[in-house]
């Protein structure tokens, strides 16, 4: 199959394919006569793991790890449930910015509960002045 068939296949752009070729994900494929890359079905499958990764929010060097212990069937799984567990705690802590998050927001909406000229607005005052701002935790979101 062609590319925009891999594409349609997989879900994806084209240029999706083309930067996971670029990054190593998918292998290198070979080319028809008139320069088409020619895909086959373990792109695809390949291709799907990694979309079913990255909706899982992993990134591409937890992809590549995991891509790596599936390329040996008859290897232990120990590494990759260390990679899920690594991956579940940087989730948690995702969410527990989130909530701060939600907390900031909620805060600046409550300094202004009504339209009123934006020289009124406390939104946009609080963010000015970073009132409602949570304490910097030297990481961002």
């Amino acid at each position: 199959m062609k590319i925009g068939e891999l594409a349609k296949a997989g879900q994806c752009d084209v240029q999706t394919i083309r930067y996971y070729e670029k990054k190593g994900l998918l292998p290198a494929t070979s080319r028809t006569d008139a320069n088409y890359r020619r895909y086959g079905p373990g792109h695809a499958e390949r291709l799907t793991f990694i979309r079913h990764c990255r909706s899982l929010d992993m990134t591409l060097e937890e992809i590549r790890a995991l891509l790596s212990f599936r390329d040996k069937p008859e290897a232990n799984c120990g590494g990759v449930n260390e990679l899920l567990d690594e991956h579940l705690q940087h989730v948690a802590h995702r969410i527990a910015q989130l909530t701060e998050l939600e907390k900031e927001l909620k805060l600046l909406r409550r300094q202004c509960r009504k339209a009123q000229p934006t020289k009124s607005c406390g939104i946009l005052a609080g963010i000015a002045t970073g009132t409602a701002k949570r304490p910097v935790s030297g990481k961002g979101l």
